[in-house]
Parts: C-alpha cells; structure tokens; sequence
C-alpha cells in the first residue's frame, strides 16, 4: 500500500484529495442522471476486453458495451484533469 512509500506523507493527503473529489463528482453525477430518471443497474464483465453495463431509464432500459481499455484510459483521464485542478 501507499503507507509503505518512503514518502508516503507528501502522497496520501494528495490522493485523499483526489478520492474526495472524485466522490462528490460521483454523486453529483449520480443525483443529475436521477433527475432525469436515469440509474445503472448493473456493471457486468464479460470477459478481459469487455464490459456491459446494465442502464434503466423512465422508459427504456439498455445495456451499453464498453471495452475495458477504453473505460480504464478514461479514468486516467479524468483522475489526470482533477490532478490538475
């Protein structure tokens, strides 16, 4: 784990931050698809390349194919944009 960096006081305030942030986006996220009575269901992995994630909506319900690579490069994307701020 990160306590066992050498300096791992200078780095665990910074990914607190980090995980804080991206929490409250998280909710906020969730509490505007709410709104607009959008939820997912379920996220199910279908193997190593893929993903499905299970989406109801007011009058729909779908489920959307992602690849897994495609889902982790926009992670570090987003986790590189709020590093930044």
């Amino acid at each position: 784990m990160i306590e066992n960096l050498k300096m791992s006081n200078v780095y665990l305030p910074i990914l607190e931050k980090l995980l804080k942030d991206i929490t409250q986006d998280y909710y906020n996220s969730k509490r505007l698809l709410a709104k607009d009575k959008i939820r997912i269901v379920k996220w199910e992995k279908i193997d190593e390349y893929f993903s499905d994630v299970h989406v109801a909506t007011a009058g729909n319900d779908v489920v959307l194919r992602y690849a897994n690579q495609a889902i982790k490069t926009q992670v570090e994307k987003l986790l590189l944009s709020h590093q930044n701020k």
